[in-house]
């Protein structure tokens, strides 16, 4: 698979969490993706269990990515390269957990 990654300022490739960030700047894209990565992680191991919740809120936090992403007015980081498809809930756990300085 071919490395999509932009470069830095000093044309060095960046970390997939660093282009994740700047691709992810838009407060009401934070906050979308606050709720709808959650719900898809949640909803992963609850097909196993409740097939109809997990369908439920697989497309409903999808529904609030895409909504995030018009607002920041750039498509999904994985659109690229699917490798952040891990990546975002990587950003959010170390967001949750204080690992990630806000700007």
């Amino acid at each position: 698979m071919e490395d999509h990654r932009r470069l830095d300022d000093e044309g060095k490739k960046m970390s997939f969490i660093e282009e994740y960030k700047k691709s992810h700047t838009h407060p009401i894209n934070h906050a979308t993706h606050a709720i709808g990565i959650p719900m898809i992680v949640v909803s992963l191991p609850l097909f196993f269990y409740n097939w109809q919740l997990a369908i439920a809120l697989f497309v409903v936090g999808w529904v609030f990515q895409f909504i995030g992403h018009y607002f920041e007015g750039q498509p999904p980081a994985f659109f690229k390269n699917p490798a952040f498809l891990i990546v975002g809930p990587i950003w959010w756990l170390r967001k949750i957990l204080g690992l990630e300085k806000p700007k």
